[in-house]
Parts: structure tokens; sequence; C-alpha cells
């Protein structure tokens, strides 16, 4: 039982952490740079460690900037204002993902300026011959380790890890939670302290500064661990951190 738990929260974890530092923070906001080579590397870790979840950084990328754009706007590529259900709503979020990545929506231009592109690893990632293989791994894990059956319905949630952590916050963080800024849509941070989101819960923060690589630092208990991650990568060299906005003294002194 123990050797499936530690899979399983080892793949929720690494997956959400190449989703928010990789496809969010660097794709969709350029919040730090790095070489070619290192942004490669990041692509198949990517890969890797979404496995059969695998998300286009392209695709995610503009989708993204579409969803800080027009949020909570019909436009909106996703928001509980304008989508009946969750499921809907995560139905939406994948057409219109697939159009982008596909390349089948036409997408202003503003969107895709200096997104990530890697068509043909892109498309050996995204097919289905590389989500059947992990698939396959994940099925046979569980087949050697399962000691219990209930333990097995845990597998319909790592087949699709990567739409349950943006179903997580495009949902839930647009309805509850708590604001330190009032901004022009309902984002709010759905967590205090975020112990299952690595960071991407202090929603109403990152939409009041998009492209700040730390989505915590309001409050005093907003603890991002990925930007804590980012700041390690920083000083190793691996990425360059960008200039964050100054934020004003007096509106971190009200929320705080």
């Amino acid at each position: 039982m123990e050797v499936i738990l530690i899979f399983f929260i080892a793949h929720w974890y690494l997956s959400l952490f190449f989703q928010t530092f990789f496809l969010h923070r660097y794709a969709a906001h350029g919040a730090f740079t790095m070489s070619k080579t290192w942004e490669r590397i990041f692509f198949v870790l990517t890969w890797f460690f979404q496995g059969s979840n695998y998300l286009s950084a392209y695709g995610y990328g503009i989708m993204h900037r579409m969803h800080h754009a027009f949020a909570d706007t019909p436009e909106d590529p996703h928001s509980p204002k304008y989508d009946e259900s969750l499921f809907k709503m995560m139905w939406k979020t994948k057409t219109i993902y697939s159009a982008i990545t596909n390349k089948k929506m036409i997408v202003d231009k503003r969107f895709t300026e200096n997104v990530p592109e890697w068509t043909a690893f892109d498309k050996f990632a995204r097919s289905w011959v590389s989500r059947i293989l992990w698939g396959g791994v994940y099925v046979t894990v569980y087949a050697t380790f399962a000691t219990h059956w209930w333990l097995w319905l845990l597998l319909p949630i790592q087949f699709l890890l990567s739409p349950i952590h943006g179903a997580i916050i495009n949902w839930f963080a647009h309805k509850y939670g708590y604001r330190n800024f009032e901004v022009g849509d309902t984002s709010k941070n759905f967590l205090p302290l975020d112990f299952l989101m690595m960071g991407e819960s202090y929603h109403n923060n990152h939409h009041k500064y998009g492209n700040r690589a730390n989505f915590g630092g309001i409050r005093w208990h907003e603890i991002d661990p990925t930007y804590l991650i980012i700041r390690l990568f920083n000083r190793m060299g691996i990425i360059q951190l960008a200039k964050e906005k100054q934020l004003v003294a007096s509106e971190i002194k009200k929320a705080a």
C-alpha cells in the first residue's frame, strides 16, 4: 500500500511542479528566462513527470494568456461565471487548448509572442503512443504493488492529473477563498497555506501581479513552495529571474 501512495503523491506534486514552473510561470508569463538548452531539458522533464497528462507549453501558454486577458468574460477559455458546471468548463478548456495546440484556432499575435515551442517533441509527447505507454507504466505499478482494491481508485486520477490541477484553480479559486486585492474578476486565494497546489492557490495575488514569479508573499502565511525552488534555480544559474514589479507598500500593509 505504501508504495502506491508514495507513487501517487510523488506523481501529483512532480506533475504539478512542472505545470506551474515551466508551463505557467515560464511559458505563459515569462517570469524568468533560461537558455535554449535548459528549455529543451524542461520540455523533456515536463513530459517525463506529467506522463500521460503531458501539456504543450505552446498551447498552455497561449490559453493561459487569454485567460488573463479575458478573465470572467465570455471570451475566457475557462470561467465558472459562464460555464454551468465544473465538467462543462473542463471540456471547454480541453477543446480550446486542443484547437490552439493543433493550430486550428486563429490567435491574436499578442498571445503568441515568445511562447516556447518545440513542435516535433510536442507531436511525440502528445501522441497516443506516448500516452498509452505511460498508461501501461501506471497500470504495471498498480498491478505490482496495489495490496487493496480501493487503491485502484487512485489510478483514474493519475490519468487525469493535469486537467484536475487546472480545474481546482480555474473553478474553485474563482468561487471560494479570500481576496487580498480587488481586481476585475472573481479570482481568490483558495488556500491560506498552499500545501496542495504548490503556490497556485494564491490565485488572487497572481491575477493582481501576473508576471510575478512569487505567487505568495503578500501575507505572512502565503508561502509559495515553487518560488523557493525558483530562487534555488536562479542561484544555480539554471534560470534568470526577471525583475519583478515592486509591490505598493500601502497595498501590502493593507492586505497584511
